[in-house]
């Protein structure tokens, strides 16, 4: 090899350009220098989407519970206040509750009453009512006049209850369920002529029923119950139980239909009714 070309072989050594492909490498992107990007101290990372399951809230209702021994109950404490019950299964020995039922049921004024719903449709009510007191007494568009002539029966009750817890009362809702098909709808004793937080002393005679309560929801559950504890108080012959406190404004109470055999069972409400 003369001088002449190995000069020539030499600068073509160096002269060539490095980023030059052959036809075989066309498809080949051109190697670039890692100081063109602006981020020469990161390493590149492959962003891989990641799926994240989002937790499910799991709600838990509180335990229902039945009340059928005797004592004083602390069913909640909201900002409303304290809601108690007291049972006393046995406030009327059995002999004496026997006689009450007895003249109760063939002595009261009963009447079937129609009451109506918020939508404005009536209907009969599914018990017998009827009342005594000082002052008239309105609840669901039903008006009771007021009636001061009061059955010696009820006066006898009256006083016992009076006598026993010092409470005072001037009136009398009763109720008469002829059988278990009679029945008494989810409600509250919040009207206005009872006045804030009342008290309300209830007697039962007859077969026994399952007063149910259930506690009203937040404002902002919008009105569903799904979640709200309920309490079932069996209300046996010769029975008292009060509700006071808050319990009128934080609960709702009822008297289920039953589809077994239940024979009859009288109610006594004794309660303050306010002047209107």
């Amino acid at each position: 090899m003369n001088s002449k070309q190995k000069r020539s072989r030499v600068q073509g050594g160096w002269a060539a350009p490095t980023n030059v492909r052959s036809d075989r490498d066309k498809t080949k992107p051109a190697p670039v220098p890692n100081w063109i990007g602006k981020n020469i101290d990161q390493q590149p990372t492959e962003k891989k989407f990641v799926y994240e399951e989002v937790p499910e809230v799991f709600r838990e209702k509180p335990a229902d519970k039945t009340i059928e021994k005797a004592g004083v109950y602390d069913i909640s404490t909201d900002p409303s206040g304290l809601s108690r019950i007291r049972l006393f299964p046995n406030f009327i020995e059995q002999k004496e509750a026997d006689s009450l039922y007895e003249t109760l049921f063939h002595e009261l004024p009963w009447r079937q009453r129609t009451d109506v719903k918020k939508d404005g449709e009536k209907f009969l009510q599914p018990r017998l009512t009827a009342w005594y007191g000082d002052h008239p007494y309105s609840y669901s568009g039903l008006t009771h006049e007021a009636r001061t002539d009061w059955h010696p029966a009820l006066n006898q009750i009256k006083d016992l209850i009076e006598g026993s817890t010092g409470l005072r009362f001037n009136s009398m809702l009763g109720n008469l369920y002829r059988d278990g098909h009679d029945s008494l709808a989810w409600h509250s004793d919040d009207e206005k002529s009872l006045g804030p937080n009342p008290t309300i002393a209830s007697v039962s005679f007859g077969d026994t029923r399952t007063f149910q309560m259930r506690k009203k929801p937040p404002p902002s559950e919008n009105g569903d119950y799904t979640y709200m504890q309920h309490i079932d108080v069996l209300l046996t012959h010769g029975s008292l139980l009060i509700m006071e406190g808050s319990t009128q404004d934080d609960w709702q109470h009822r008297i289920p239909r039953e589809y077994h055999d239940r024979s009859g069972r009288i109610n006594l409400t004794f309660r303050v009714i306010l002047p209107e």
